[in-house]
């Protein structure tokens, strides 16, 4: 069973950085990909970032572009998100997802994403 846990979320100034984790375990297939989104309040769910299991190809949403990297942790079974340069437009609950068809213009799209983990929470306030 596919499970997803996220964390690493909390208060940060302005400026500031943060990097959320999402260990993922269950994955048997080797051709997934494994997305951030964020959600804030009011707010549809949006990409944040992406990365390919199979050769570990990234997508970022253009907002987050130079500020946030996505890597994966493979001996951890890990896959983080380094925030910098948190904005007060950035806060949110981030989670993470696995869609099962692999990589391909599907991705940027919570729908089709079949796992989810609960969530976590960024704030970022002076």
């Amino acid at each position: 069973q596919v499970q997803l846990v996220e964390s690493g979320g909390g208060l940060v100034q302005p400026g500031g950085s943060l990097t959320l984790s999402c260990a993922a375990s269950g994955l048997s297939s080797r051709d997934y990909a494994i997305g951030w989104f964020r959600q804030a309040p009011g707010k549809e769910r949006e990409v944040v970032a992406c990365i390919n299991s199979r050769d570990g190809s990234t997508l970022y949403a253009d907002s987050v572009k130079g500020r946030f990297t996505i890597s994966r942790d493979n001996a951890k079974n890990t896959i983080n998100l380094q925030m910098y340069f948190l904005k007060p437009e950035d806060p949110a609950v981030y989670d993470c997802g696995v869609h099962p068809r692999g990589w391909g213009p599907w991705i940027q799209v919570a729908y089709g994403y079949d796992h989810w983990g609960e969530g976590t929470q960024v704030t970022v306030t002076s």
